[in-house]
C-alpha cells in the first residue's frame, strides 16, 4: 500500500505512544492519530492531576500530626481554586518533561494530533475530523476510555472525575457513587479537604475486585475518617436540584432513601472509546463496550490490533504500556505469542493507601494449597515512629513450591511497598528468599520481610531449640531473620 503507512496507531495515550515508538523502532512506517492532546487520560485528567489532589490531601493529613510531634501552626485551609490551578500546572510540566511529539517525530513517527475524531471508511482507510483521510496496511487501536454516565433522571446534575477540574470551589458535601478505585480515591481526597462524604456502591463491599481483607479494612478506616460507606444499594433512581444542593434518590435493601449533597460524583465504570470509530467498516467486533481481542491483542480483523483501556482487559497505565509494546510487535513482526496480565502491581492513593498484586486469598485457596501470613502495620517500627500504625501486609504463598501467589497491603506507602513483592514474584523468588533480604530499618518496606518470615514459620521452615522453651511459631520481630531452615 504505497500511498499510505504500514502502521497507524489511533490514540496518543500510554498505549498508543508506546505502540507507535516500538513499531517505528522495528522499522515500520508509522503514523499516530490523536483527536486532542497527546498523553491520554492519564496525563491530562486522570492519574497525574488526581495524584496532585492526593498529594495535597496527604499534606493536610500530615498537618493533623503537628501537635503530637511538638510542632505549632494552624491547620491548613484548602483554597480549591488554587489547588486546581496547581493540577493544571503539573499537567503542563509533565507534558514539557515528556516532550511526546518531539520525541516521536525525532524517531520518525508521523504525528497527527488535534486531528479530531477518526472513523473507518473501509478496512484500510481512516477519515479524520479535520477532513483528511489516511491509509494503512495495519492499525493499532489505543483509543482509551471514558467515564460512564448511568441513564437516569437528573444525571446531568452529576459530575465524573473529568468534571472535577471544572469546579469553582470545594463542595461542602459530596456523594460519590461507585466504590471501586476511582470512587474511593475521590472520596478519600474530598474527605481530607473537609467535605462531608458519602460513598455508595451497588456491590456488597467497596473495592470489590480486591482481596476481601483490603475491602474490609478500607471500609473501617474510611468510616473512622468520617466517610459514610453505604454498600449493597439497589441503584440510583434520580437526582433532583434542591436549592444549592442536590438530592440523590436511591434504594437500599428495598427501601427508598435520599442523600443531600453539594455535588454528586459518578465513578461507575470506564467503557472504551469505541463509539464513532465505525469499527464495523473495518470488520472489528466489540463487546460490552470494548474492542474484543485475543491474547495476541488481535481483533476480529486480522490487520487490526488493540491495546490499553479500549480492550477492557486491565485498565492501568502500566498494563497499557506493556500492551502497546506487544501490539506493535505483533503488528510488525507477526507471531502468535500471547500474554495475560498476571503480575500487575496496582493500588490507590487513598488514606491510607492500598496495594495489591497477584491472586487474592479466595482465588488462591481455590487453586492452591497455600498459607496466608498477615502482619499488622502496628508491628512495624516505622508505623509507630511515623504515627501510621493502621493497616496490614498479607502474603499468600503456595505450600509446595513456596512461591508467592499474591500480596495485599493496606497502610502508609502501600503502593510503593507492593512493588517489592511484585518484583520478587516476577523473579520467581521463593518466600525464604524474600525473608532473607536485609531491608533497611526503619522503613515501611520492611513489613514485607516480616510477613515473609511469618509465612516461613507457618510453613514450619524455621528451626527452634526446645532447650529454650521457645514455641515453634513465635512471631518474628522486625529485625529477626529466619535463621536455620528445615
Amino acid at each position: 500500500m504505497g500511498d499510505g503507512f504500514e502502521v497507524i496507531v489511533v490514540g496518543g495515550g500510554p498505549a498508543g505512544v508506546t505502540a507507535a515508538l516500538r513499531a517505528r523502532e522495528l522499522g515500520a512506517n508509522v503514523a499516530l492519530v490523536e483527536r486532542g492532546n497527546l498523553g491520554g487520560t492519564c496525563t491530562n485528567d486522570g492519574c497525574v492531576p488526581t495524584r496532585v489532589l492526593a498529594h495535597a490531601a496527604r499534606l493536610v493529613r500530615d498537618a493533623e500530626q503537628f501537635a503530637a510531634y511538638g510542632l505549632e501552626g494552624e491547620p491548613p485551609a484548602v483554597d480549591f481554586a488554587r489547588l486546581l490551578n496547581r493540577t493544571q500546572r503539573v499537567v503542563y510540566e509533565v507534558h514539557e518533561k515528556k516532550q511526546l511529539r518531539s520525541r516521536m517525530e525525532a524517531s520518525g513517527v508521523s504525528v497527527l494530533n488535534r486531528a479530531g475524531d477518526a472513523r473507518f471508511v473501509d478496512p484500510h482507510t481512516l477519515a479524520l475530523g479535520d477532513g483528511t483521510t489516511v491509509r494503512s496496511e495495519k492499525f493499532i487501536l489505543c483509543a482509551g476510555g471514558h467515564a460512564r454516565r448511568i441513564p437516569f433522571p437528573g444525571v446531568e446534575h452529576a459530575l465524573t472525575h473529568s468534571d472535577v477540574w471544572k469546579l469553582k470551589k470545594l463542595p461542602p458535601s459530596v456523594a460519590v457513587v461507585g466504590g471501586a478505585a476511582t470512587g474511593c480515591q475521590l472520596a478519600s481526597v474530598f474527605a481530607a479537604f473537609g467535605s462531608k462524604v458519602s460513598l455508595l456502591d451497588i456491590a456488597p463491599r467497596i473495592l470489590s475486585a480486591e482481596d476481601e481483607a483490603v475491602s474490609k479494612e478500607m471500609a473501617v478506616l474510611f468510616e473512622r475518617r468520617g466517610i459514610e460507606v453505604i454498600t449493597g444499594i439497589g441503584g440510583v433512581e434520580r437526582i433532583e436540584r434542591e436549592g444549592r444542593d442536590l438530592r440523590l434518590f436511591y434504594t437500599h435493601k428495598g427501601t427508598p432513601r435520599t442523600i443531600s449533597a453539594g455535588a454528586v460524583l459518578l465513578a461507575v465504570g470506564w467503557p472504551g472509546n469505541v463509539e464513532g470509530l465505525n469499527l464495523e467498516a473495518a470488520g472489528v467486533q466489540t463487546g460490552r463496550g470494548y474492542v474484543m481481542v485475543d491474547d495476541s491483542l488481535r481483533t476480529s480483523a486480522a490487520h487490526v490490533f488493540a491495546a490499553g483501556d479500549v480492550t477492557g482487559r486491565m485498565m492501568l497505565v502500566q498494563s497499557a504500556t506493556y500492551e502497546g509494546y506487544l501490539a506493535a510487535e505483533k503488528a510488525v513482526l507477526g507471531g502468535e505469542r500471547g500474554y495475560r496480565h498476571e503480575i500487575v502491581p496496582h493500588g490507590g492513593f487513598t488514606d491510607p493507601e492500598y496495594g495489591s498484586v497477584g491472586l487474592t486469598e479466595r482465588q488462591a485457596r481455590g487453586e492452591h494449597d497455600c498459607v496466608v501470613a498477615t502482619v499488622p502495620y502496628a508491628d512495624l517500627d516505622r508505623g509507630v515512629i511515623d504515627g501510621r500504625p493502621e493497616g496490614f501486609c498479607k502474603l499468600v504463598v503456595d505450600r509446595s513450591s513456596r512461591r508467592i501467589l499474591g500480596a495485599h497491603i493496606v497502610g502508609e506507602q502501600a503502593v510503593e511497598v507492593v512493588q517489592i513483592v511484585a518484583t520478587a514474584m516476577r523473579a520467581g523468588m521463593r518466600v525464604e528468599d524474600l525473608a532473607d533480604i536485609e531491608f533497611a530499618h526503619p522503613t515501611f518496606t520492611a513489613i514485607v520481610g516480616l510477613a515473609a518470615r511469618r509465612a516461613l514459620r507457618d510453613l514450619g521452615l524455621v528451626a527452634t531449640s526446645s532447650q529454650w522453651g521457645i514455641p515453634e511459631l513465635t512471631d518474628a520481630a522486625e529485625w529477626e531473620h529466619s535463621g536455620e531452615r528445615a
